[in-house]
């Protein structure tokens, strides 16, 4: 009769907890131990505390960017607005090989980068077990155009979009000490007829149409991809976004041209923020589509 009340508690307790808590950390009599551990067994560990969401307590600086200015920004002269809630595993002032390994995250794992012009970030996140985490959020020092894709060679555009490199994009002779190309046009460019090419990051501080991140962060970032290349990931995905896509800042764009754009990008954006696993993207009907 004990056992079936205890078995009824923690179901109980289970279903309170919509059955995804982890009970590891619950005391139980030793007595008790044979019966309940099997039961335990059986309740699936919560997964979503693995997840690692950058939260911009900048948000009503990005706002209030976007509100001075009546025409289009230029991004040239937006300085790096970096200030999160969760801190990268690295800081800015540490070299990424002093910073790891952690844990399970070690040179080598799978990495994701994102790119964000309005408060001109670029972040590297490292793969840990079945989940992604912030390693490092690297500023960037020029780039050029306005908000909104790379239309066409020689428009100083900067692109967005859902891109991937491998290990022939990265170029050791740059003029920019070191770059690595973008991908574009990627299948959606070339569907809607959009034209350019060699678009990079690189190092320095000059930026016609690429990501200019200075020559230490370019040395750092692409040994990096170096390492990760050569420990066997075939591609690397690059979600570039116009600005962290928050509800409340797309709302500031209702109005924008581009705004049915922007929301395409935002379900890859907010797929991302949700489950911590870069998004799978395909192109289906002349837009993104997240491939689930």
């Amino acid at each position: 009769m004990k056992k079936v009340f205890l078995l009824f508690i923690i179901l109980f307790i289970g279903i309170l907890s919509d059955i995804s808590m982890e009970f590891k950390d619950i005391i139980v009599p030793k007595v008790q131990k044979e019966i309940i551990e099997p039961i335990l067994a059986i309740f699936p560990k919560k997964e979503v505390e693995k997840v690692v969401r950058v939260e911009k307590v900048e948000e009503n600086k990005i706002i209030k960017i976007i509100r001075d200015k009546k025409e289009k920004i230029n991004l040239s002269h937006i300085k790096p607005i970096i200030d999160t809630q969760i801190k990268p595993l690295c800081p800015l002032n540490r070299d990424v090989n002093e910073c790891l390994p952690i844990d399970n995250m070690k040179i080598g794992n799978h990495i994701f980068i994102r790119i964000f012009k309005l408060s001109a970030e670029l972040e590297v996140w490292i793969k840990d077990e079945d989940y992604y985490q912030l390693l490092k959020i690297y500023p960037i020092c020029k780039q050029s155009g306005n908000l909104g894709p790379k239309l066409k060679e020689g428009d100083l555009q900067g692109v967005e979009g859902f891109y991937q490199i491998t290990e022939k994009s990265l170029n050791p002779n740059s003029k920019y000490n070191l770059s690595f190309n973008l991908g574009y046009p990627n299948k959606y460019d070339k569907i809607h007829k959009r034209t350019g090419s060699a678009l990079m990051v690189h190092g320095g501080c000059k930026s016609v149409g690429c990501y200019a991140i200075g020559d230490d962060y370019i040395e750092e970032l692409y040994g990096l991809l170096e390492d990760t290349f050569d420990s066997g990931q075939k591609r690397i995905d690059i979600n570039i976004f116009p600005f962290r896509m928050s509800d409340k800042i797309m709302l500031e764009y209702s109005d924008n041209e581009w705004y049915n754009f922007w929301g395409n990008l935002k379900e890859g954006y907010d797929y991302f923020e949700e489950t911590g696993v870069p998004p799978k993207i395909e192109v289906v009907n002349r837009r993104y589509e997240l491939k689930l």
